[in-house]
């Protein structure tokens, strides 16, 4: 505590041990900071900073940035190959200085209550602050409802902001100003770029082997998830000869068929010779975890699929892991996602579109959905909005998601469509577009939505970094390695979609690495049972208090009478498709969220 500022923290401890203990203040106590995440090239810049003259009093990471401040400011974070973020008080220059690393894995956030600034990891902690209550967003609901996250700097709570990532805040006398440090880019769609397959795949061999193994600095054991796909196999295969004998493994298996991956898990786990964790995961497993998994992720979900990951960080806590090494980021930087393929199939059919052949094309796009074989050709080229799409739409490869999502938006009571009016929130994604998105490659301009919104507000964020740290666990990942990041974004479409193969160059790694069958897999996205979760006696009781009429009424958000229909339909054949089952699960998601955080009897007073 300074005349001024304060600084609070908890900390996890997996680099630095007891030399690392925060809030750190420099040796001439002008600088102190409170950081979470780490810094994984921070030898590196030590011996650097080292060379130059600086002398160390810990092994931790923490004092690394500190020194790296001292000497540039904040011209110092491009330096840092690391998921972060942290808050630095420089008493020179009387500032709180915040900043969030590249793509968003640490939270940030802040809130202003008086005259007073708060910021922290969690929302929790913000509104244990004076003056700050929980109240929702309508804005923030309506993009969870249409983009499965909101847009940063919203929140689901009025008045709270997130700090975008690549982005730092200055509060000082003046207020709170922020900017980016860094932003995803792209080559301009008249420039093309080489495409050596053999020469890209040795440059991409050697980075990566680098990112894991940065990522396996700790002073606490670390672990990998394995789900059974190319990603975490990748990333597992690297790690597993340079952690010896150390390397724990551990898995999510479901007793649905259809989600079931563990075949693939235990083939790779055995490959490794990894001492291999595995974490049944019934559908009332699913049912139990939910509302805690909604009260970490701080916000409404449309999927379920963050509650069992809130159980396997359980599961590796339990093993005394206190990280582990993830596949996420792969399919956003090497466009592994169906929407990528489905994109360049709608291009290619709207070219033609009263061909009765092009849309055949989209059978073979998901083979784990057999109700999709079943469609006309017309009925696949209406669904996949490929007849009269506009080519020049910015937001032409993620319409069809879009607007099956916003179909949840159909339960909205008469009080929040009046609030919200005119409001759109996928034109708000399109406003907030940068000024070069239009020069670049309709692959790239797709991978910069996945990347610069899904991932860190749901896929880093619901899914990732709040279900881990919810059991004390970091979760590494060396696919957004900057340096991994920067490459991919160099490379050629044709070299990460070739045709409609899928992350064309990684398959070049997994070459002699991964067994054949998981080397070749097609993508499988990983998903987890969602209505039907909550069908058995835990969930129906939990479905019966959320949706409960007197609920519904407290919180004031969704129509009675259409959450009664969409229960009823539910209740008698259970719920098919995407379309009501992220309603579904986004109805009672938020209304778990209301009662957590708003309570009974409050409703929203005002929009943000």
């Amino acid at each position: 505590m300074t005349d001024g500022a304060g600084l609070g923290h908890a900390r996890l401890s997996v680099v630095g041990g007891a030399g690392g203990a925060q809030p750190m203040r420099d040796s001439a106590g002008r600088l102190a900071l409170a950081y979470n995440g780490e810094v994984f090239n921070h030898l590196e810049l030590r011996r650097s900073l080292e060379a130059r003259g600086r002398r160390f009093r810990t092994d931790s990471d923490t004092e690394v940035i500190l020194h790296l401040y001292d000497e540039m400011g904040e011209d110092c974070l491009p330096l840092l190959n690391g998921d972060f973020a942290f808050a630095l008080w420089d008493e020179r220059r009387r500032r709180m200085l915040l900043a969030r690393d590249r793509v968003g894995v640490r939270p940030l956030y802040y809130v202003r209550s008086g005259a007073a600034w708060y910021f922290a990891s969690e929302v929790k902690a913000l509104l244990a602050a004076p003056g700050v209550g929980a109240e929702l967003d309508p804005v923030a609901l309506d993009q969870i409802f249409t983009l499965w996250a909101p847009i940063a700097p919203n929140t689901a709570f009025a008045g709270v902001r997130e700090l975008e990532p690549g982005h730092l805040a200055i509060i000082d006398e003046g207020g709170l100003s922020t900017r980016a440090w860094w932003s995803l880019d792209f080559p301009d769609a008249a420039e093309a770029p080489a495409s050596n397959d053999k020469a890209a795949a040795e440059e991409l061999e050697a980075l990566f082997a680098d990112a894991v193994r940065l990522r396996l600095r700790a002073d606490a054991p670390v672990g990998a998830y394995l789900s059974g796909g190319l990603d975490s196999s990748l990333a597992s295969a690297f790690a597993a000869p340079m952690a010896g004998d150390r390397l724990e493994t551990f898995s999510v298996a479901f007793d649905s068929v259809e989600h079931d991956e563990s075949a693939f898990q235990t083939q790779m786990a055995a490959m490794l010779h990894s001492r291999h964790h595995v974490m049944t995961c019934r559908e009332e497993d699913i049912a139990a975890a939910f509302p805690e998994a909604v009260r970490f992720a701080e916000q409404p979900m449309l999927r379920t699929a963050p509650a069992p990951l809130f159980l396997l960080s359980e599961c590796a806590a339990r093993a005394g892991v206190k990280a582990v090494l993830t596949g996420e980021g792969a399919d956003e930087i090497f466009a592994g996602y169906d929407i990528f393929k489905e994109a360049k199939l709608r291009r290619f059919v709207a070219r033609q579109p009263t061909s009765r052949l092009r849309p055949e094309l989209f059978r073979r796009l998901y083979p784990y959905l057999p109700g999709l074989r079943a469609q006309s050709a017309a009925s696949l080229a209406a669904f996949f909005c490929a007849g009269d799409a506009a080519l020049d739409d910015p937001l032409f490869s993620h319409r069809p998601r879009l607007r099956s999502t916003a179909g949840a938006r159909r339960f909205y009571s008469a009080d929040l469509r009046a609030r919200l009016g005119a409001y759109d929130a996928a034109e708000e994604m399109a406003a907030r577009l940068p000024a070069r998105f239009s020069r670049w490659r309709p692959l790239h301009q797709a991978q910069y939505l996945e990347t610069r919104f899904l991932l860190p507000g749901y896929i880093l964020s619901a899914q990732g970094d709040r279900m881990a740290m919810a059991h004390g666990v970091e979760g590494r990942y060396p696919f957004l390695d900057p340096r991994i990041i920067d490459f991919a974004a160099r490379l050629s479409p044709e070299t990460k979609l070739k045709g409609l193969k899928e992350k064309y160059i990684l398959r070049h790694l997994a070459r002699g690495r991964l067994p054949a069958e998981i080397a070749a897999r097609p993508k499988q996205p990983y998903r987890a049972p969602e209505s039907a979760a909550f069908a058995g006696p835990v969930g129906r009781a939990l479905v019966g208090r959320a949706l409960a009429p007197s609920a519904l009424a407290d919180s004031g958000l969704f129509d009675p009478g259409m959450v009664d229909r969409l229960v009823g339909k539910w209740t008698r054949d259970g719920l098919a498709g995407f379309r009501d089952n992220a309603a579904f699960v986004g109805i009672v998601s938020t209304q778990l969220w209301h009662s957590a955080f708003v309570g009974e009897g409050k409703k929203i007073v005002r929009a943000a």
